[in-house]
């Protein structure tokens, strides 16, 4: 499900909403509204029950992530400067994504439309790093998918440490690309 282009104002009620249902997991739209500084009536314009205010954050989280895979350009720029414009795009919305790694459950891959946007932004991560590895820019004894997971699972993992105040926000893309990239690159033999 693509949501609609949303203003500036939607998309910071999505984002604190998002962050809300993190913090508060059991909050009621009433309690989330509130916490947010909203009125109900405004909450009810995104949904009207807690189900549909989860799909409508998944959605629009899922629709956040791509939008930054594709401008991230990994299939043409530099490989460095591309993983670092991804790096970057996707901590741009890391209350979203935060929202996202809280709800993510098994069988969300089981939904038709879930499988197919998250298959689709694996392969293109895939191809970046099979690209890298022709390249001889990325170890190539690390299959593709490997590095994507391990790269997917390290910005996860230091978003929620940031969101839980543990890094310093402004230290966190250089941080992950630094991590990440001692790891996968390719390097001499011993």
């Amino acid at each position: 499900m693509t949501s609609p282009l949303l203003n500036a104002e939607d998309e910071r009620v999505l984002a604190a909403l998002a962050l809300a249902m993190v913090d508060k997991p059991r909050a009621t739209l009433q309690e989330l509204a509130q916490a947010i500084g909203v009125s109900k009536a405004t909450l009810y314009r995104f949904s009207r029950t807690r189900e549909e205010l989860v799909d409508r954050l998944m959605a629009h989280g899922a629709q956040l992530m791509n939008r930054a895979l594709e401008e991230a350009e990994l299939d043409k720029a530099p490989a460095v400067e591309a993983l670092r414009r991804f790096i970057e795009g996707q901590l741009r919305h890391s209350e979203l994504a935060a929202f996202m790694i809280y709800h993510w459950k098994p069988d969300t891959l089981q939904d038709v439309r879930a499988a197919a946007t998250w298959s689709a932004y694996f392969a293109v991560l895939d191809g970046f790093f099979l690209r890298g590895q022709r390249d001889g820019l990325f170890r190539i004894e690390i299959g593709a998918a490997v590095l994507s997971e391990s790269l997917i699972s390290l910005l996860s993992g230091l978003m929620d440490a940031e969101r839980r105040g543990r890094i310093a926000r402004a230290s966190l893309p250089g941080m992950i690309e630094a991590m990440f990239l001692a790891g996968a690159l390719s390097q001499p033999a011993p």
